[in-house]
């Protein structure tokens, strides 16, 4: 089965708007992207079909400290039906809040995602998904087959120290239903996110381990780049293009 290779334009910093352009060149057909407004679906969807891109996944809000969460929830659900999406890529965290009204909000949203066909996937965030134990105590305390994890390949070394970041992956494997093909220096609060294949971070053994387990993507590439560097339009290019050559080393495009 064929891997879903996606990519956030973001990862194209100050030249997003060159992103859809380049990916198509380079072979790639998903994108990750914010939630357009319902009047703009439209047109990105004329923009996506220009360039021959589809969107594997949709970036929304999910604030589980407001009790109509769920119910704020199903434009997301809806939008991400019309720009034919199956996952929705969401930061969430309990603010101090209790973490059974947390699951339980969560659960709620699952069953709006459900009911639209979609997949819900929590990023590697602190606190409910800092790490493998953290997020493995949050999927079993959800309880929901549409709450699932956004595994972040860098986020695992960013937000943890002394960590194996396969070895974290594994506690969770069988919840990730996406992933951020970031890398990093290993570098505890480091920004430091450069093209994928400079850092440490074992993109083959990422996707032999979800391979395995059945997972085919969205595998979503994301680079953001290192603090302080201002990389001119060629630069930033060059990255995005030495990152996909890496993947394809790494068996995601066979």
């Amino acid at each position: 089965m064929k891997n879903i290779v996606s990519c956030r334009p973001s990862s194209y910093g100050r030249y997003a708007d060159k992103a859809f352009e380049h990916l198509a060149q380079l072979g790639i057909k998903y994108v990750e992207i914010p939630m357009p407004k319902p009047e703009d679906v439209d047109k990105v969807l004329r923009e996506l079909e220009r360039y021959g891109l589809s969107v594997a996944s949709v970036q929304a809000r999910c604030d589980i400290q407001n009790e109509r969460v769920a119910e704020e929830f199903k434009l997301a659900v809806e939008i991400a039906n019309r720009l034919g999406a199956k996952r929705i890529f969401t930061s969430v965290h309990t603010r101090g809040m209790d973490k059974q009204l947390a699951y339980e909000r969560l659960r709620q949203v699952g069953d709006v995602a459900a009911e639209g066909d979609v997949i819900v996937l929590l990023e590697t965030h602190p606190d409910l998904v800092t790490n493998g134990d953290v997020g493995l105590e949050t999927m079993k305390g959800v309880n929901h087959p549409n709450i699932r994890i956004n595994f972040d390949t860098a986020n695992i070394y960013y937000y943890n120290q002394n960590v194996d970041g396969i070895e974290e992956m594994k506690k969770v494997l069988d919840y990730i239903e996406g992933v951020h093909l970031k890398d990093t220096n290993g570098g505890y609060k480091q920004f430091y996110f450069p093209a994928l294949g400079e850092g440490i971070v074992d993109f083959r053994k990422v996707r032999e381990l979800l391979n395995a387990r059945g997972f085919y993507g969205p595998f979503t590439i994301e680079v953001e780049g290192i603090a302080g560097e201002k990389l001119t339009l060629e630069q930033t290019l060059e990255r995005m293009e030495k990152s996909v050559r890496h993947l394809r080393e790494c068996g995601y495009f066979d």
